[in-house]
């Protein structure tokens, strides 16, 4: 199926489900998982796609990003998600240092409705403060 008729569909299902939704693990599973599927990636093969994917920075252990999505065992994508109520604009910092642990080159910040993908056009190895690309998921609509 076409990537912008799954992507419509998911807006669809998202505008029908969103008011239920009442917690960020929620919102992984139902609105940011389906994405990750539309993309073309299996989400139930963990050479695939990684949930809870460690970013540790320096002393401060435990540090993990949502989903890494991986190729030939490194992460390709680094994936941090939030409920579908909050703001991404507050949760920048948070991907910033685990973009800086982590050997990808690309990052997504999204609350399964709001879409930032972030690079490191401006200095290699650090993730630019500005998204190359921010989307909607309802502008598929």
């Amino acid at each position: 199926m076409e990537l912008q008729v799954q992507l419509r569909q998911l807006a669809e299902k998202i505008q029908q489900l969103k008011d239920r939704i009442e917690t960020e693990e929620s919102t992984k599973h139902a609105f940011v998982l389906p994405f990750i599927n539309a993309l073309g990636y299996d989400t139930f093969n963990p050479l695939e796609v990684v949930p809870e994917y460690v970013a540790d920075l320096g002393i401060k252990k435990g540090e993990k990003v949502d989903y890494a999505i991986m190729q030939e065992g490194e992460p390709i994508l680094i994936i941090e998600c939030k409920h579908w109520k909050e703001k991404l604009s507050v949760h920048g910092s948070q991907l910033f240092r685990y973009f800086h642990v982590s050997k990808t080159r690309f990052a997504l910040l999204t609350n399964g409705i709001h879409y930032q993908f972030f690079t490191d056009l401006d200095e290699k190895n650090k993730m630019d403060e500005r998204p190359f690309l921010e989307f909607d998921i309802n502008c598929f609509i």
